[in-house]
């Protein structure tokens, strides 16, 4: 059984930083790609960074610059780093991966119960 552990999130200031981690348990034949999205009140979710198994990554236009995303090799847990953090960013944050487990003969998508991040006012 895999599941994503996530760790980080709560209450931060704005201008503030706060990082989140999440790892991908259980057994795992491979990791195309794992990365964050986030969802605010109202709002659909929305890619926020990934990390592709090369190491390249993507980001949402407006965490560029703010929110680097780093994984120490392809089956480390991937932590993003968020700076400067303004009104856009508090929501839900999920962490998302798209691997494949060894009795599988292909690739699913797997996802993390989310975590805050609020700003305080």
């Amino acid at each position: 059984q895999v599941q994503l552990v996530e760790s980080g999130g709560g209450l931060v200031q704005p201008g503030g930083s706060l990082g989140l981690s999440c790892a991908a348990s259980g057994t795992i034949f491979s990791i195309d790609h794992m990365g964050w999205y986030r969802q605010a009140p109202g709002k659909q979710r929305e890619l926020v960074a990934i990390i592709e198994s090369d190491s390249s990554t993507d980001y949402e236009d407006s965490v560029k610059g703010r929110f680097p995303l780093s994984r120490d090799n392809a089956k480390k847990p991937v932590s993003l780093q968020m700076n400067s953090l303004k009104s856009d960013d508090p929501a839900f944050y999920y962490c998302h991966a798209f691997l494949r487990t060894p009795i599988a003969w292909r690739y699913d998508s797997y996802w993390g119960q989310g975590t805050q991040v609020t700003l305080s006012s």
